[in-house]
């Protein structure tokens, strides 16, 4: 892993509150800002304009756009234009997921692949793994993660997603805090989404800097074997 990757997390900022959100946090205890966009069937685009506004605020924030949309094809551009760092879409909603990766490549953002609870980690096949950026093993269901609880059963998708992507970055999402980052970081994520567990923490500083010593811990622990 490059030494960026250690511990590296993401906020998720929802709706008028990113903007207030991404300035408190953007700070150097987190280095990515996600702005989940949800819409209909997996659920069109609503948050380039925030994108826009938090991009032109903050230039140099790296923002991840997690994209539970259908036809994620007709987005790319509008994110792109409105600064976005990482485009990533869901495996299921696209049936060209080379070319699509290809055309966020060649907006020159980084392409994210995620997959919903109930699909396998083998629909992400080699080919499609070694041309994504990231991988993103989704731990509740789109759209509900502030009234969910976290699918413990999906963590066997991040090890086999490790094991035959020893060098990429592992996403996980949902339900992600302090009760649960232990499963994920040994699981092998590198990456992790926290936002409830964040905002509603007494001391969300503590909460940030405990979810990255523990990814930091696992790390270098899989780097000593």
């Amino acid at each position: 892993m490059q030494a960026y990757d250690q511990g590296r997390r993401r906020v998720a900022s929802y709706g008028h509150n990113g903007w207030s959100l991404c300035t408190k946090y953007h700070d150097g205890s987190v280095s990515m800002s996600g702005f989940p966009q949800k819409l209909s069937t997996l659920y069109p685009c609503v948050g380039a304009p925030i994108l826009t506004c938090v991009h032109k605020g903050i230039p140099d924030i790296f923002m991840d756009c997690h994209m539970m949309v259908a036809q994620p094809e007709k987005w790319v551009n509008d994110i792109a234009d409105a600064g976005g760092s990482l485009y990533c879409f869901h495996i299921e909603a696209t049936m060209d997921p080379l070319s699509l990766i290809k055309a966020i490549h060649d907006r020159k953002m980084k392409a994210g692949v995620a997959i919903s609870p109930d699909t396998p980690s083998t629909a992400i096949t080699d080919e499609v793994g070694k041309e994504a950026d990231m991988l993103l093993v989704m731990t509740v269901y789109p759209g509900t993660s502030w009234r969910s609880k976290f699918l413990e059963r999906c963590v066997p998708k991040v090890a086999e997603l490790r094991a035959r992507f020893p060098e990429k970055d592992i996403e996980v999402d949902g339900g992600v805090g302090p009760k649960t980052i232990d499963v994920c970081a040994d699981a092998g994520s590198n990456v992790i989404v926290a936002g409830t567990a964040i905002f509603s923490a007494s001391n969300p500083e503590e909460v940030i800097q405990g979810l990255k010593n523990t990814v930091s811990a696992a790390l270098a622990k899989r780097a000593a074997k």
